[in-house]
């Protein structure tokens, strides 16, 4: 499969769908707290996205080769779940931290990202580790541009994870996006300067960084889906859209609500 250059059109309904996906993110902040189960989360951004958006969640029985259907419209990972977390009815206690995933479809066109949440109070390194990946992300991001390499993203966001005490999960990853979920190229967070395919105008892709606080190494749950820390630590994630302009960058899956960009040294390829 070769990297879809985007055209105006289609950039159009990528901004849409990124936005609408951030916005699912703004709706659903003030519920995650103490005492709701991910499966509340799950139901109230299914019904945001369906009857108030009209559009449709994506992973809500997506089913790639290998794997059974995703049952959930939403992933919900809660502490030392990496990724892929299905929405389960174990309420979210104090100091938990959770990532939710948000992908939507909106006139045939995928918007994704995903966001950290705090449950209550969270404990000083738990915070810091949200923090860095947070910052790893934008690092990555920051170089995106006309003729970067996608090894010089990793290396970025590979090089501020470890200097932090960290480790970067290997076997997920970026991806292109657009009518498809999951396109090429694929965007490693980790890597070597110099290397890997070369940027162009109109390329759209993620930027989704998985951090462990501990090793790297990771385990697959009975259920297929459920990616969690081998060593039980704790794991973040935070992930954008990008699309690569003539100049920069234009990050599409912002809203009202996003997160702002944190205070970072500039970036070098």
């Amino acid at each position: 499969m070769s990297i879809v250059i985007k055209t105006a059109e289609d950039i159009e309904k990528m901004r849409i769908a990124g936005r609408l996906a951030s916005e699912v993110l703004d709706y659903i902040t003030p519920y995650v707290k103490p005492g709701v189960t991910t499966d509340e989360l799950n139901r109230l951004c299914h019904d945001y996205m369906v009857n108030v958006q009209g559009t449709i969640p994506a992973p809500l029985n997506y089913c790639p080769p290998g794997y059974i259907p995703f049952p959930k419209s939403i992933c919900t990972s809660v502490n030392q779940v990496i990724c892929h977390g299905i929405p389960n009815d174990k309420p979210l206690k104090k100091g938990d931290v959770v990532n939710l995933d948000i992908t939507v479809i909106k006139d045939g066109y995928h918007g994704d990202t995903s966001r950290m949440f705090a449950v209550g109070e969270v404990a000083p390194h738990a915070r810091r580790l949200s923090q860095i990946t947070y910052e790893c992300m934008w690092l990555g991001i920051d170089l995106v541009r006309p003729g970067t390499r996608l090894g010089d993203i990793g290396a970025a966001i590979q090089r501020h994870a470890e200097n932090a005490g960290y480790s970067v999960v290997r076997e997920f990853c970026g991806h292109g996006i657009g009518k498809r979920f999951h396109e090429e190229p694929q965007v490693v967070h980790y890597g070597t300067p110099g290397t890997g395919v070369e940027l162009r105008p109109g390329m759209i892709f993620t930027i989704e960084p998985m951090i462990n606080a501990g090793k790297r190494h990771i385990h697959t749950m009975p259920d297929g889906w459920t990616v969690v820390t081998k060593d039980r630590s704790l794991s973040a994630q935070w992930e954008h859209t990008v699309l690569v302009t003539e100049t920069g960058y234009e990050v599409l899956t912002v809203s009202a609500g996003s997160p702002a960009r944190p205070d970072l040294p500039v970036a070098h390829a």
